[in-house]
């Protein structure tokens, strides 16, 4: 019985390197998958920009330069490599899309028109769906680093070299302000 002690030993520290590896492959596909369904949101975002842009084009004349800004920032955030590039010129769409949504408010007829409402409320779902995956891909991404960096998990991953993700944050400070709301009746 004596002479079986280490190899019980020698198996249930393999069975424990072979559990904590799994769980390590296992949460670093849940952080590719969840990079994915970011990806995924932002095409159909990036795809929904331009029609918006050639529909309203017509009807803001003296708005040329705001809507240059948006395609700018649109093609910018298409070439955007990791998740921090990605980031910060997904922040300089969703600034230009911001603003782009105020213009519209100043037109009647173009804020009546069926397209424009039609588009902008599918790029309103779109932030949404972003906004959602990009928490979902912060959450699956920290449990993955934290995975990494806890004894005894930081041993395994240290010898087969997994590599902490990057999460999505707030990169301009513009962004962290409180909205002001107004909801006086005041003229």
């Amino acid at each position: 019985m004596i002479v079986f002690l280490p190899l019980i030993i020698i198996g249930v520290i393999l069975l424990w390197i072979v559990l904590k590896y799994n769980s390590l492959v296992t949460l670093k596909n849940r952080v590719a998958n969840a990079w994915q369904q970011i990806d995924v949101q932002l095409k159909r975002r990036h795809d929904l920009i331009p029609n918006l842009v050639n529909t309203v084009k017509g009807y803001m004349e003296f708005e040329q330069d705001t809507l240059r800004q948006v395609i700018t920032a649109r093609n910018a955030a298409v070439s955007a490599t990791g998740v921090a590039d990605a980031a910060a010129k997904e922040g300089d769409v969703t600034r230009a899309l911001s603003k782009l949504f105020a213009l519209v408010e100043n037109y009647p007829t173009l804020k009546a028109n069926e397209n424009v409402q039609q588009l902008m409320e599918e790029l309103s779902s779109t932030e949404n769906k972003v906004g959602f995956a990009r928490q979902f891909y912060n959450d699956i991404a920290t449990n993955f680093n934290i995975a990494q960096q806890t004894f005894p998990g930081n041993t395994i991953a240290g010898m087969f070299n997994f590599q902490r993700v990057e999460l999505f944050k707030i990169e301009n400070a513009e962004e962290r302000n409180v909205p002001v709301v107004d909801l006086s009746m005041k003229k």
